[in-house]
Formats: structure tokens, C-alpha cells, sequence
């Protein structure tokens, strides 16, 4: 059926708004949480509340950032999801190019089976086993416990993002480098990697964002203050009788911050590894 251009025209503009409405619908608790921390208290306790600021100010921002520990539990955050990222992704990088390349030994399916079953297990079920483990090597309450932690539970993923990038690798690539005297490792290092790149950061995105914004290890593992992460820090602007609303928000606001600005940064490259790994050559 031929449809007119009038009609093209207006199916156009149909979806344009419809995007539009669906993006504004997914970004409001961002918005609501960016607007409450430009408030002052009278406004963010007003029984009347509004998208509009009266008088903005940065007094929350400025206090938390003075007043608060938050400095101290960014840092940590940075040194745990930093550390965890890394960790998986070199753990992730020769376990996802053995599952392209060798699956076809049984040894091989079976690891990547019990991988596939690890994903399935919610990790609150886990959370008690886990302490008590930590308990006894004597790393609870540490950040190694968090970093531990994270490693374990992303790297199975991970791996299998990685497989379908190195899956797309021609192995004549590979079998020429063995061919000049490469060793397999040489060969991982010097050919597939280079050219896995995007995926690579790709991967390694999805790894980070998982231990910047996870709260139930950091929570339960490190009692310390000053071992505290974002996320479960954050929780210690509600007191007991009552909730300081705009440091809160403020504290969410500059904790998401980061994670936006890497996003911005490597955008391309996740966009390029996404459609590296959705195709096979």
C-alpha cells in the first residue's frame, strides 16, 4: 500500500514525539533529583511541589561536598570499581577467547555451562556463604572483599560478551602471527586485542557501572566509614528522626556524574563494539 507523503510526514512527527515522551518519561527521576538539589529546604519541604525553583542554590552541594565524607567514599568507589574492572576484564579476556575458540571440547562447554548457571543464582543467596568466606580469610571489611566480590560476579558476563567480539576474529590472522614465532598469548595480546578494542571497552563499561553502583556487598561488607562506598554512603545522610532530602540528592547527583561522563567519553566505541559482537565474520 503506498502511503503519501503528507501521511509519511505526519507518521514522522508521531514517532519523533513518541521518543521524545518515552526519553523525557526515563530521564525524570534524573531531573526530579538534579532539581531537588538546586532547593533550598523551604522549597524541597513545600507540600506544593513544582518543577519550577524560586530560589536555586548550591548550599546542598556545597555542604556535602564540605560538611560530608562524600569525597572519601568517591575515592573508595574509584579505587573498588577501577580495581574490580580491571580484574575482570583481563580474567574475561582469556576466558572469553577460549570459549570462541575451543568450544568444542567438552571441558570447555562444561565451564561455560556452569558460568551460564552462576547468572542464574540471585546474588542475595550468595551474600551470607560470601561473608562468612571473607570472614575467615580475614579481608571483611576491607575493600579487597568488595573487589573480590564484583570480580566474581561479573566476569561471567563479561566472558560472554567477549566471546562473540573474538568470535567475529578471522583465525588466519591468528594462524599467521603463530606462523612469524607469536605465541598464543603474544597472538591474544598483539592481534585479537587491537582489533577487539571497542568491545573490550565495551565489556569493561558494563563492568564498572556493576561495581560503581552496587550496594548490597558494599553494605554489608565494610562497617568502616572510611572504607564506605557511593552508594551505601550515601545512605548515612538519613538520620533518625528525619532525612536531609537535598543532601541526598545532591550526593546522587554528583555519584552519577562519572558514570554519565564515561558514557559521553567512550559512546562511540560502545556503539561500535555492540555491532561488532551482533555480527559474525
Amino acid at each position: 500500500m503506498l502511503i503519501s507523503r503528507k501521511m509519511k510526514i505526519v507518521l514522522k512527527i508521531l514517532t519523533y514525539l513518541t521518543l521524545v515522551l518515552f526519553t523525557l518519561f526515563c530521564l525524570f527521576p534524573f531531573i526530579w533529583m538534579a532539581l531537588t538539589a538546586l532547593r533550598p529546604r523551604e522549597e524541597i519541604r513545600s507540600t506544593n511541589p513544582t518543577l519550577w525553583i524560586e530560589n536555586p542554590t548550591l548550599e546542598n552541594i556545597t555542604n556535602v561536598l564540605t560538611n560530608t565524607p562524600f569525597l572519601t567514599f568517591f575515592q573508595n568507589s574509584v579505587i573498588v570499581a577501577f580495581s574490580a574492572t580491571f580484574l575482570s576484564i583481563v580474567v574475561s579476556i582469556f576466558s572469553g577467547y577460549t570459549l570462541s575458540r575451543f568450544m568444542k571440547y567438552s571441558g570447555v562447554k562444561l565451564v561455560s555451562f556452569t558460568m551460564l548457571l552462576s547468572q542464574m543464582v540471585p546474588p542475595v543467596l550468595l551474600l551470607i556463604p560470601l561473608y562468612v568466606i571473607m570472614n575467615q580469610y580475614g579481608i571483611l571489611n576491607t575493600h579487597l572483599s568488595l573487589i573480590v566480590a564484583y570480580t566474581t560476579f561479573t566476569i561471567p558476563l563479561c566472558s560472554f560478551m567477549l566471546t562473540s567480539f573474538f568470535a567475529s576474529i578471522p583465525t588466519d590472522l591468528e594462524e599467521a602471527a603463530e606462523m612469524d614465532g607469536c605465541s598464543k598469548v603474544a597472538t591474544i595480546i598483539r592481534i585479537v586485542l587491537p582489533i577487539s578494542i571497542p568491545g573490550v571497552i565495551a565489556t569493561g563499561l558494563y563492568a564498572f557501572v556493576n561495581a560503581w553502583n552496587e550496594f548490597m556487598f558494599g553494605y554489608v561488607f565494610i562497617n568502616d566509614s572510611e572504607l564506605t562506598t557511593l552508594t551505601p554512603g550515601i545512605m548515612l545522610f538519613q538520620g533518625i528522626y528525619g532525612t536531609d532530602w537535598g543532601s541526598i540528592m545532591s550526593a546522587s547527583v554528583l555519584s552519577v556524574l562519572p558514570v554519565l561522563v564515561v558514557f559521553g567519553y567512550i559512546q562511540r566505541y560502545l556503539i561500535e563494539g555492540m555491532a561488532a559482537g551482533a555480527v559474525k565474520g
